[in-house]
């Protein structure tokens, strides 16, 4: 069993925790573990839990974490993913739905998993497929991350609506947006990275119960200190996360160096 970490620094802005650690370990492992005992806490009380899940290299250590965290029922989750590129063939590895697969999926066996299908044609009727899956299992969890420019999921600053009335919708992630997946290494050149993908709306995304925000590393300190610093808008899509009764945001020293 791991040894237990301790923030080094814990805070809240608005009706949003914070929690800093030391590195991007122990901040995963803290991830991990508070959204496991969230999963055997409902679980106590509900059939199923149904929680929507980020796909980035931002992401690994807390999927990690959560993966050997024992006594989970995986067998009554319902797992979503929260964005997709569109047109990538079914078996190309940066495919979000494919990375979770590898990174959590596959290691857990979660009772239902319901993929974003980024090649159906027209793309328009995977829209309707996805909406009704999601009001079928309305989210209790959202795990997800903060990209560059301040987004969650695909709703980079130019699409984010915090009242937008689709559940998930087509958008054109912007240049940071692309130019991100790059620094993560997901593609080897700015002009490989899809220009077209569907995304869950912000509403969405905070229609869950609990919020857990995982956001490590130096590229996102000025993201993050716009999302704890600056004015709730969608100039920085991620400052909703203000809003919710229940969020907490997780980062490492690197992530938090702009908050002081």
């Amino acid at each position: 069993m791991q040894k237990k970490v301790c923030a080094i620094k814990s805070f809240k802005v608005d009706k949003l925790h914070i929690n800093v650690y030391q590195n991007r370990l122990d901040m995963g492992q803290a991830a991990g573990e508070a959204v496991a005992a969230k999963i055997k806490q409902l679980l106590t009380i509900q059939e199923k839990v149904s929680v929507i899940f980020a796909s980035a290299f931002s992401q690994e250590e807390f999927l990690t974490a959560l993966s050997v965290v024992p006594g989970i029922d995986w067998s009554k989750v319902v797992a979503f993913h929260m964005d997709e590129y569109i047109g990538l063939p079914k078996n190309h590895p940066q495919l979000f739905g494919n990375w979770l697969e590898r990174k959590i999926f596959n290691r857990v066996n979660p009772g239902k998993i319901y993929f974003i299908n980024g090649n159906a044609n027209p793309p328009e009727t995977e829209i309707t497929r996805y909406t009704n899956l999601l009001k079928d299992n309305p989210p209790d969890i959202t795990c997800l991350g903060i990209g560059e420019n301040g987004h969650i999921a695909f709703n980079d600053p130019e699409f984010a609506d915090f009242n937008d009335s689709f559940f998930i919708k087509i958008v054109k992630p912007d240049a940071t947006s692309r130019l991100q997946q790059v620094h993560d290494g997901c593609f080897k050149t700015f002009e490989e990275v899809p220009t077209r993908a569907f995304t869950l709306t912000i509403p969405v995304l905070i229609s869950a119960k609990w919020v857990y925000c995982t956001v490590p590393g130096p590229t996102k300190k000025a993201a993050v200190s716009k999302t704890i610093k600056g004015e709730i808008s969608t100039n920085c899509p991620a400052t909703i996360l203000r809003r919710h009764e229940n969020a907490v945001l997780y980062l490492d020293a690197d992530s938090a160096k702009e908050i002081n």
